[in-house]
């Protein structure tokens, strides 16, 4: 009888109930649950693997290998960052309300933790996400463009619940990048959020997306809905190393004199590694001011010099 019932729920692709039935059947048996409870918490087993399976499945999508919420982010190291309003957006609710965000702070203070609980946040609501590095995808546009899937990939952009874009600023793309994401921005503007991390002012966008006029017209459309956020503290992979050196010359042994000695060539490892602390990022924009260039300015003319 179990076999055959077994067989039929798989026919039926309802695998969550049969993983939960052997488990439901012995309570059943033992009288502990009538015959509405029996099929009523099996019924529930069956949508909890669905669930877990989707939330599966749309991760993959989104492009996200590890998960990272805001449980486990150290707050104390900076303390600063807007704790209470990232949790806020955590919870996805900005995303019907169609409000684009802009994250702005140097390297390491947490920006791509933020955008991956952000992303989690939403495909826990219900909501498709995609997380894309501003290098990959302008990569992804000229292989689209050789293929002949520029269309599709357009598509898929202007169509996912959230998009997130990181690492604006950190070098000079192709101008071809800047129109394609020009033509992305017109798509889901009032219509989709989207969210954007950078080190740089909006006045620079113009310079590393290699077109005046394009990231004029996309910083018009994205600005007009959108929320602010300036991350500023230290840098938490910087900090790390820090960690590492302070530990490692804790363990090092003592000479003769009781003092702590550290091999040269431990700290000389420690010191290749480490970074040079990043100076503070100058000129961003916040809530109360955003400097966006006229929307019919013309690209500026390279001044030439000759030497005399």
């Amino acid at each position: 009888m179990t076999i055959q019932l077994d067989t039929k729920l798989r026919q039926l692709r309802l695998s969550g109930m049969v993983q939960a039935l052997p488990g439901r059947l012995a309570q059943a048996q033992g009288g502990q649950l009538t015959h509405f409870e029996f099929i009523d918490l099996l019924t529930a087993d069956e949508l909890a693997v669905r669930a877990d399976r989707l939330f599966l499945r749309r991760l993959k999508q989104a492009g996200i290998t590890e998960i990272k919420d805001f449980s486990e982010f150290d707050w104390s190291f900076n303390p600063r960052l807007p704790r209470v309003r990232l949790c806020e957006l955590a919870s996805a609710r900005f995303i019907p309300q169609k409000t684009n965000i802009l994250l702005v702070g140097p390297p390491g203070v947490g920006k791509s933790h933020t955008v991956t609980a952000l992303a989690i946040g939403a495909i826990r609501a219900g909501y498709r996400a995609l997380v894309k590095s501003i290098f990959a995808l302008a990569n992804e546009f000229v292989d689209a463009e050789a293929t002949d899937s520029r269309r599709e990939l357009v598509e898929q952009l202007s169509t996912i619940d959230l998009l997130i874009l990181e690492d604006f600023g950190m070098k000079t793309l192709r101008s071809s990048a800047a129109e394609d994401l020009l033509d992305v921005m017109m798509r889901r503007h009032e219509r989709l959020p989207t969210v954007i991390t950078t080190n740089r002012p909006t006045e620079d966008w113009g310079k590393f997306l290699g077109d005046v006029p394009a990231a004029t017209a996309i910083l018009d459309r994205f600005l007009q809905h959108v929320e602010i956020i300036v991350m500023e503290g230290r840098s938490y992979r910087l900090g790390r190393r820090l960690s590492t050196r302070v530990n490692v010359a804790q363990a090092a042994p003592s000479d003769s004199t009781g003092a702590q000695t550290t091999p040269d060539h431990a700290l000389a490892a420690i010191d290749s590694e480490s970074e040079p602390p990043e100076s503070p990022v100058t000129g961003l924009p916040n809530a109360a001011h955003v400097s966006i260039p006229p929307t019919n300015a013309p690209p500026r003319r390279r001044r030439d010099t000759k030497s005399t």
